[in-house]
């Protein structure tokens, strides 16, 4: 499982995601939009939108989730359907 996190410094929700996601150990790789315009162009072209925090979550099995903002339920139920497989 490998997880991006795109997000700008400025944003308090991007901030809190990161946090939540060091405090559970769990890696994740951040791309800050606001100073990278490659990813910024990339996470557009993946995600449709603008908005920050936007995470995808790539599974061993090829698929991908895609969640727009700091959804905590969405983040556990994403990584606990990842544990059981």
């Amino acid at each position: 499982m490998k997880i991006t996190v795109y997000s700008t410094k400025t944003c308090p929700y991007c901030n809190m995601l990161k946090s939540w996601l060091n405090s559970k150990s769990i890696e994740f790789t951040n791309y800050s939009v606001d100073e990278n315009p490659i990813a910024a162009q990339n996470m557009v072209r993946i995600s449709g939108q603008m908005g920050v925090p936007f995470s995808t979550i790539e599974y061993d099995d090829g698929s991908m989730e895609k969640i727009l903002g700091f959804d905590r339920h969405r983040f556990d139920l994403a990584l606990n359907s990842a544990n059981k497989a």
